[in-house]
């Protein structure tokens, strides 16, 4: 999705209740892959510090990767329902899976055309055309989100 976009369509989707929504929301905010945010634990998160930190096993490259949180990105994992995954499937002990997600941006939003990792690339396409930072730290974000 072209990034000029994305903002209406986060506001489009924060209007929608369930887990399955604060979720895209969550990844969209974070730029993070699909997985590490539907493999996402309570224990990965230092909210009063702001900080998700996802262990090597969980990561593309399997290294720790730590996240930066905005306060909405705080505000939807506090809002998460108790439990073992911040984003809990139907079932207890569960999470959500990729197809739910896919599933909520093209059906449920109606936005065909475009995948959930493709706001990776969004972000990518804002942080080099919109901010100051020098193109040497846009990749570096890049490398760190594990964007190819």
């Amino acid at each position: 999705m072209p990034y000029a976009d994305v903002p209406a369509f986060v506001e489009r989707l924060r209007a929608v209740d369930g887990v399955t929504a604060r979720a895209l929301e969550f990844c969209i905010l974070t730029a993070s892959r699909t997985k590490e945010v539907l493999g996402a634990r309570r224990c990965e998160f230092d909210l009063d510090a702001a900080l998700w930190t996802v262990p090597p096993p969980r990561m593309k490259g399997g290294r720790e990767h730590k996240v930066p949180l905005s306060p909405r990105a705080i505000e939807i994992v506090r809002q998460m329902p108790e439990g073992e995954f911040v984003f809990p499937g139907r079932f207890e002990g569960t999470r959500l899976t990729d197809s739910m997600l896919l599933h909520m941006l093209q059906d449920r939003m109606k936005v065909a055309g475009f995948t959930v990792h493709g706001f990776r690339s969004s972000f990518r396409d804002w942080a080099g055309d919109c901010t100051p930072h020098p193109r040497d730290v846009v990749e570096a974000a890049r490398k760190a989100i594990g964007q190819k």
